[in-house]
């Protein structure tokens, strides 16, 4: 055997009873051989006695020689390459935008064109460099080169380890909220108070999006003082009113708004029946005036009347309590439908008089007044009987009477002193601010950080008294740069470009803010002040412990409802003389099935590959019926098992990623290729080309399936490229329709799913997809762990960066690619741990 250094290539025979001792023989010289530029060259050796070990252990085969290339110099370009790249990416042609003719074996050693390099080994490896019309290399010497290639570059990043640059970050409107809420133990979210954030590489923490502006620091200023009075009890005895409109459909065929015979939350009482609940801060102890505005079922719903308005008053303790209005299921509904007509002067109304409904108001799932109202109102616009009475929505006006604050979680974290005499207000103040400003910095705070919060609190308390000086500091900290802002700063002398890791606090930030969106609790921040959180197993004895704790939700609600687009479901509008069963229950049913199911998986700590083929989700009566499945009643989510047979299963079976993958009135073929391509294997195809025609829906007077306009609109060159790789994806997912139910015809004729990848691959429906994706589990997993490490990291991922996705891939798949292996890996990467200096 030679070297690539001796000139002519490697050359193995396949020959009987002789493989186990040459593979001996060929990995002792190779291993013997020294680190020096030429490493590729071996790396290369061993990589194709790895890719070949398997082909030359079966002394079956008749002997037949196996050439593998070996590079001749650090400055040659790899062969492979050169054979079947450079014809297209090279200066002249520039093919995608990408030239080889810089690219030289010796990159690898010097971290040259890395960018370049990553680019082709993922391309290599998915099968799509070289283009299949064009003359291909054999399995052997791809396997050979790709191995060669990504054992250089992780070689290369484990001994220069590039955390990539390091952005401060302003929180984003839902992580200031958390932090909010876990500081000051203050159950009210004020997100929606803020502006909505700007998205980067699908996420909305991105540090490089999150800018700053005098609009919206006048936003923070109005939160924080708001904030600070309900905290402290000392906001505004005047009365004002809080509003809650209750999701419903809207009205149907001028018939009045829908109502159903079941429960409508799981806040409200069981046995209820329509109606609505949200959380209602109290300001203090004393009356409130709970409203509910009724449906009148007349022809036009948005108007609030008087007559349709229920009051009661009921008293409440200062702090969050859950508000609702309900009324009582019925045991034997009346299901006649009166007969509508457009026409005022014909509609009959109804000939019975109206009968008194029991509605229930409950504070915090308890029943605490029953008042009586009338099953019907007749009114001017005349009335209808389609729908029972309901709520459509709530208000909550007050404080009446107040009586002062009372003992609340926010006071009890605040006020950890009491000062008995004036003299000892200041050091009491001293002791609270610090307390609240070590959780809200989210590191030892000392004078420097004190002195200027003292200093707010003198002010305010010479102006009134101690607890009004709190409160000014508290406002003072929620707008600090130390707050709103997240910082690592680097030692004083530390060398530009230098990289370095993080402390412990510094990490301690990075992983609430991960897994909670939100600021580090005391067990992990005590853990961090005392250099003991990188200790061997503690790091991850506290990732299992923040998975665990309900805070963890927040990457189901912020990661998963952005990488799976959930978010996006509120805003889809399925047309409903298309689809006249599509309503709010469904809508929030799908959102919640794919919301616990990603929970499921999180704290069970299951395989990824759940997400692709698992054999159970979370149904409850409306979303099984949607779905054919039988057996199942009532409200309530529950885990069912799935039948093989059920055409479901996975995320791609679930409603709510095939209704957001849909346009309102019909699926989408291209929408859900391309869903797949970037979300499930990270290979997002290149943007559409300007001026793309739509596709055409009818052809001689005929509708046209999805499939026939799809093959009209690849005639075009420009579009084929790209379509040839999502649409197969897209078409085996053509049996559900735009609302995720499963059908069998389109355009009255029969759904043809069967498909075919670039490579030739035949599959068929949601079942052959599930085949194909497994069959690129490794692709999927990475493609995960690149997602959730953009999310991670608050910035984009490059190429500094896919040797740390490959390595925490290749750990997760030896242990059957569990989620929480991979959120480990992730957390212990050098991307996570390390910063890169910028210098002092």
């Amino acid at each position: 055997m030679q070297t690539a250094d001796d000139g002519p290539p490697i050359v193995m025979t396949r020959g009987k009873g002789t493989a186990h001792g040459r593979l001996r023989d060929m990995g002792s010289y190779v291993m013997g051989l020294n680190w020096h530029p030429t490493l590729p060259s071996c790396i290369l050796a061993l990589s194709a006695l790895v890719a070949t070990a398997s082909v030359l252990a079966r002394p079956d085969e008749a002997e037949q020689p196996l050439v593998v290339e070996a590079f001749a110099t650090p400055e040659a370009t790899p062969a492979i390459l050169g054979d079947y790249c450079s014809r297209c990416h090279n200066d002249n042609d520039k093919v995608a935008n990408l030239s080889l003719d810089d690219v030289r074996n010796g990159d690898l050693f010097h971290g040259r064109n890395m960018e370049i390099w990553e680019k082709v080994l993922r391309r290599t490896r998915q099968g799509e460099m070289p283009p299949l019309n064009k003359p291909q290399p054999t399995a052997a010497a791809r396997a050979a080169f790709v191995q060669w290639l990504e054992s250089g570059l992780d070689a290369y990043a484990a001994k220069h380890p590039d955390p990539g640059r390091a952005t401060i970050r302003r929180l984003n409107r839902v992580e200031y909220a958390n932090a909010v809420r876990d500081l000051l133990a203050l159950d009210v979210d004020v997100s929606r108070e803020l502006p909505q954030d700007n998205s980067g590489y699908g996420f909305d923490n991105i540090a490089d999006v999150l800018s700053v502006s005098p609009t919206l620091m006048d936003r923070y200023i109005a939160v924080a003082s708001k904030v600070g009075r309900l905290a402290t009890g000392l906001t505004s005895r005047r009365e004002f009113v809080t509003s809650y409109e209750v999701p419903k459909d809207g009205s149907v065929m001028n018939g009045g708004r829908p109502a159903y015979n079941e429960r409508a939350s799981d806040d409200l009482p069981l046995g209820s029946r329509g109606g609505g609940a949200f959380t209602y801060y109290a300001r203090y102890d004393a009356t409130y005036e709970i409203s509910g505005w009724l449906n009148a079922n007349t022809n036009n719903e948005t108007d609030r009347q008087p007559e349709d308005k229920v009051s009661v008053r009921v008293p409440l303790k200062s702090g969050a309590h859950v508000i609702g209005l309900s009324f009582r299921r019925q045991l034997a509904p009346d299901e006649s439908v009166q007969t509508l007509r457009n026409d005022l002067d014909k509609v009959p109304v109804p000939t019975a008089a109206p009968v008194m409904l029991p509605m229930d108001v409950s504070v915090d799932g308890v029943r605490v007044k029953t008042v009586n109202v009338r099953s019907y109102r007749m009114s001017p616009r005349y009335s209808q009987q389609n729908f029972p009475r309901d709520v459509l929505q709530i208000d909550v006006a007050g404080p009446f009477s107040p009586k002062g604050v009372g003992r609340t979680p926010s006071r009890d974290r605040i006020f950890i002193c009491k000062p008995r005499r004036a003299s000892a207000e200041a050091a009491c103040a001293r002791q609270i601010v610090g307390a609240l400003a070590r959780r809200a910095y989210r590191r030892p705070v000392n004078d420097n950080d004190l002195t200027p919060l003292m200093r707010v609190y003198a002010t305010e308390r010479a102006q009134s008294d101690f607890e009004h000086g709190i409160e000014a500091a508290v406002e003072a900290i929620l707008v600090s740069p130390h707050f709103l802002f997240l910082v690592e700063q680097d030692p004083v002398g530390s060398k530009p470009g230098g990289v370095r890791r993080l402390t412990d606090l510094e990490l301690a930030s990075r992983l609430s803010f991960f897994l909670w969106s939100s600021i580090p609790d005391d067990t992990l921040l005590s853990l961090a002040e005392t250099g003991q959180l990188q200790k061997p197993g503690v790091m991850d004895a506290q990732i299992t412990r923040m998975l665990a704790d309900p805070r963890a939700q927040a990457l189901t609600t912020n990661f998963a409802g952005q990488w799976l687009y959930l978010r996006n479901l509120d805003q889809q509008r399925p047309d409903i003389s298309i689809f006249p069963k599509f309503d709010t229950r469904l809508r929030r049913a799908m959102a919640q099935e794919t919301e616990m199911f990603f929970t499921y998986v999180l704290r069970t700590n299951r395989s990824l590959l759940d997400f692709i083929a698992a054999d159970y989700t979370f149904l409850n009566q409306r979303l099984a019926d949607h779905y054919g499945i039988g057996g199942i009643t009532g409200t309530a989510m529950r885990r069912v098992t799935l039948d093989p047979a059920s055409n479901r299963g996975g995320l791609l079976g679930q409603a709510s990623i095939l209704t957001v993958t849909s346009y309102g009135n019909h699926t989408s073929v291209v929408k859900r290729g391309k869903w797949i391509l970037d979300n499930l294997l990270a290979a997002s195809p290149p943007p559409p080309p300007p001026d793309v025609p739509a596709l055409q829906e009818k052809h001689d007077g005929r509708l046209l399936t999805a499939r026939e306009q799809l093959e009209l609109h690849r005639k075009s060159p420009a579009c084929a490229a790209c379509h040839v790789k999502m649409d197969p994806l897209g078409f085996s997912l053509e049996n559900f329709d735009a609302i995720g139910a499963f059908r069998q015809k389109d355009a009255g004729q029969p759904i043809d799913v069967s498909a075919r990848m670039p490579d030739g691959t035949q599959f068929a429906g949601l079942s052959g997809l599930k085949r194909i994706l497994l069959s690129q589990k490794d692709e999927f997993a990475s493609a995960f762990t690149e997602r959730l490490l953009t999310y991670a990291l608050a910035r984009g991922v490059d190429a500094r960066d896919m040797p740390a996705i490959r390595t925490i891939t290749r750990s997760a798949a030896a242990d059957g690619y569990r989620i929480q292996t991979v959120i480990k890996g992730i957390v212990h990467s050098a991307p996570f741990t390390l910063r890169r200096t910028t210098g002092q």
